[in-house]
């Protein structure tokens, strides 16, 4: 198995009747906080309208892919009270985003059991988008 080419990781809230300074307050400062009908800009500088309430602390992405760490870096940037996190997380959709780039068709990662454990005991998703390699492998 290889190793995936690149990851990128964020940690989120969604829902229609979020309030982000709510889970600020609660959590820590995140990337986007936006509340459903409010403008704010994307990453690629272009402005749009929030579908539905989101607070999200986003991650730098990683090449060669380390979502192991990813995670458990924006974890460690927000406030461990777990009622707090399970509160939010049952009033809101929350889940860790993980975006995984292949290299080659048969690539892979680990996550370590703490890193499991800290996103379980937290009551969030794990959201994987997979996407695989930009150019086709040569036929051998």
């Amino acid at each position: 198995m290889g190793r995936l080419e690149s990851s990128q990781a964020s940690i989120g809230f969604y829902g229609d009747d979020l309030d982000p300074s709510e889970i600020t307050l609660a959590l820590g400062e995140p990337t986007v906080g936006v509340a459903k009908g409010e403008a704010w800009v994307n990453e690629y500088g272009t402005e749009r309208t929030a579908k539905t309430g989101s607070w999200r602390l986003v991650a730098e992405p990683r090449e060669p892919a380390e979502l192991d760490w990813q995670i458990n870096d924006l974890l460690s940037r927000l406030n461990d009270d777990l009622g707090a996190w399970r509160s939010l997380a049952g009033r809101y959709r929350g889940r860790v985003f993980c975006g995984l780039f292949l290299a080659s068709q048969n690539d892979g990662l680990t996550l370590q059991p703490e890193t499991l454990v800290r996103i379980g005991e937290r009551g969030l998703v794990v959201d994987l988008d997979i996407y695989g390699p930009t150019q086709p492998e040569p036929d051998v």
